[in-house]
């Protein structure tokens, strides 16, 4: 499973850690799965383990309502589960490991149960997306208002689940450009490079008509429809990522991917350093990155750690939102 390094304007986790929570990751995931499936193995009754926390859409009109008097902004200075690929340039720092190890514990709700071991495995992954989900919108003294079309997400969760521990995800994160906040699409940092992603999904069956010209045409049946052309918002992505990265005295390649699971690309020139990835490549340029046999690097982390270092974060005290919940 791809790690979530930050979502949007959340507070993360890994920005208070990022040499730590990765190997804490990987090492919560496995230990959990490696006891579930024993457990499932020999027979044993699985116990009903402690309920993660839901982010329930009925309640988040009045929570965020008593939350926003209280927000403040800061920028901040399915492959195989039993298999991981964790380099040891990462060493994890145990100072406050202790403070927070019940807050880490994760432990699936079971609802039902598995008839076999992929149902066990579908069940253990989509559970441990929720657990993703918090990490990446909390940390040990704050937490951030999850808008729930997140959990909804399609794209969020396949990438996520499908992708290796190695792959550190940015999810639209919103970072300080000349001290004004900039929302980036999606940012995938492999092992040896960097993926900026634009989607471009309306209708199923849309064809894209793709030129130099500032709009696209959409054509979905007979109707034409003009939209802007994304390749837009992808060169800005790169061009900020690539200012970040020279700031940072960072040696990473930066590759464009210009996707649509959904529909086709109708782009007759040439696009320098783009990749169109359609409802037609999308299956195998998936399995291609699942296969990455390189661990975890260095300059990865120094990739990531760049990109924190400018983003925006909106949160709040813990001690409000359990005040809140006990007011409630």
């Amino acid at each position: 499973m791809a790690q979530l390094i930050k979502l949007q304007d959340y507070i993360s986790r890994y920005q208070v850690g990022l040499n730590r929570y990765p190997t804490q990751f990987v090492r919560v995931k496995k230990s959990q799965w490696e006891r579930i499936k024993q457990q499932w193995e020999l027979g044993k009754e699985i116990p009903k383990w402690e309920h993660i926390e839901e982010f329930e859409e009925e309640k988040s009109s009045k929570r965020f309502s008593f939350i926003n008097k209280f927000l403040r902004r800061k920028p901040a200075n399915e492959e195989d589960l039993e298999q991981v690929n964790v380099s040891d340039e990462l060493i994890s720092n145990d100072e406050d490991e202790a403070n927070d190890e019940f807050d880490l514990l994760f432990e699936p709700n079971i609802v039902y149960h598995p008839q076999n071991l992929e149902d066990l495995k579908k069940m253990f992954l989509n559970q441990f997306f929720h657990f993703q989900i918090k990490w990446a919108s909390s940390t040990l003294r704050e937490k951030s208002y999850v808008d729930p079309k997140f959990l909804r997400d399609s794209f969020l969760r396949n990438v996520l689940q499908r992708l290796p521990d190695n792959y550190l995800v940015f999810y639209y994160p919103i970072v300080q450009v000349k001290k004004a906040p900039v929302e980036l699409d999606i940012i995938i940092l492999t092992p040896t490079d960097c993926l900026c992603i634009t989607l471009v999904e309306y209708e199923n069956q849309a064809v894209y008509l793709g030129n130099g010209e500032r709009f696209w045409t959409k054509k979905v049946g007979k109707t034409d429809k003009k939209v802007l052309n994304p390749m837009i918002q992808l060169n800005r992505m790169e061009s900020i990522l690539s200012k970040l990265f020279s700031q940072g005295n960072i040696d990473m390649p930066i590759r464009k991917v210009l996707l649509s699971r959904n529909g086709f690309f109708d782009y007759p020139g040439t696009a320098f350093n783009v990749k169109f990835i359609d409802k037609r490549e999308f299956p195998n340029w998936m399995q291609g990155l699942r296969r990455s046999p390189s661990p975890m690097k260095h300059m990865q982390i120094q990739a990531a750690q760049a990109i924190l270092n400018h983003v925006q974060t909106t949160s709040y005290n813990r001690d409000i939102w359990n005040t809140e919940k006990k007011e409630q």
